[in-house]
């Protein structure tokens, strides 16, 4: 028992979110003798699907967010809707999440159910496939544990309340990482994943059109930059597809440009950019614009502790068959 102990201090220096029950029946190997090629084939599924489609990444990024941010990392927002319930996935924050973050689980998880079947579960799938995504493109190589469960429920009515809007306060941002356990640091290290990926006009609209009596458009804004994004969505209302880059400089590339272009008045969303004039978030801001490797450390610690946010382990949960659907339904 005292060797176990003392092979355990290691993990809880590093990961001191192990000491919570269902964190603790998380392990770095827990694939090794059922499924070990486990990592291997995710790996392959990413890259294949990445290099095809090079905005993967971001969408992967920030399904796997939504999905532990709403009740835990536990694949509920993989779940689609039937005719007696509707599902996570189509609650209005999240019929914009991409289709292709979907389908690199999809595909992992098919190939994975032909290697190990009923083996490994889908939320693990996802939290793997986002890091080695976050890394394909230029991010930080960050620890994933395993040994989730997948949730049997997904209800689109849990989705409110648990995800952070544009039009949002800071302080009602803050508030909801808050309740989440997540400090004023961490949460601008996690918004800084907006250095990849892309908003809807819709989303930032206000600050470029009609923005108020006096001024046509958000004065923290850069004027040329609030200029070209006039233009690139002059038509949004009638097509709402069209989007632009949360960083225009690098926007494929995960890196500290996001903070740089926060000093410069070239943030896309009002709740980013505000983070330059708050006095709570300004200094992380500075930080992590000045040193990518500070940003790097505490977006891996950050997303370290996202991912095992509220996780089932054990009973608590199912290994779905399909990522779509929980086996109680796939058998009636």
């Amino acid at each position: 028992m005292k060797m176990a102990s003392s092979l355990l201090l290691p993990l809880l220096l590093i990961f001191p979110f192990l000491l919570h029950p269902a964190h603790s029946k998380l392990t770095l190997d827990y694939y090794n003798k059922t499924c070990p090629k486990f990592a291997k084939i995710v790996q392959e599924v990413v890259v294949d699907k990445q290099l095809a489609i090079p905005t993967t990444a971001a969408g992967a990024l920030r399904l796997f967010f939504h999905d532990c941010i709403v009740g835990g990392c536990d694949a509920s927002l993989l779940i689609t809707s039937n005719s007696f319930n509707t599902a996570e996935r189509d609650h209005k924050l999240n019929q914009a999440l991409p289709g292709d973050a979907f389908d690199i689980v999809i595909r992992a998880k098919t190939k994975l159910e032909l290697e190990c079947p009923g083996i490994v579960s889908c939320s693990d799938i996802l939290a793997e496939a986002t890091r080695d995504l976050v890394s394909m493109v230029g991010g930080p190589y960050y620890t994933v544990l395993l040994g989730r469960k997948d949730s049997i429920e997904s209800r689109a009515t849990d989705v409110e309340g648990h995800i952070a809007k544009p039009d949002m306060t800071l302080s009602h941002i803050i508030d909801i990482f808050a309740d989440k356990g997540f400090n004023v640091q961490e949460m601008v290290a996690l918004v800084g994943a907006h250095t990849i990926g892309f908003s809807h006009c819709s989303e930032f609209a206000s600050r470029i059109f009609n923005f108020s009596k006096k001024q046509d458009h958000d004065p923290t804004m850069n004027p040329e930059y609030a200029k070209g994004l006039k233009k690139l969505c002059a038509n949004y209302k009638t097509d709402t597809t069209i989007a632009a880059f949360n960083d225009p400089m690098t926007p494929g590339k995960f890196d500290n440009m996001y903070f740089q272009n926060l000093q410069r008045g070239v943030g896309l969303l009002a709740s980013d950019q505000v983070m330059m004039f708050d006095p709570r978030t300004k200094p992380y801001v500075d930080l992590y614009a000045a040193n990518q490797t500070a940003f790097f450390e505490a977006f891996s610690r950050a997303m370290e502790k996202v991912s095992v946010h509220n996780v089932l382990t054990g009973n608590q949960g199912e290994v779905r068959k399909r990522c779509d659907a929980t086996n109680a339904l796939k058998t009636q």
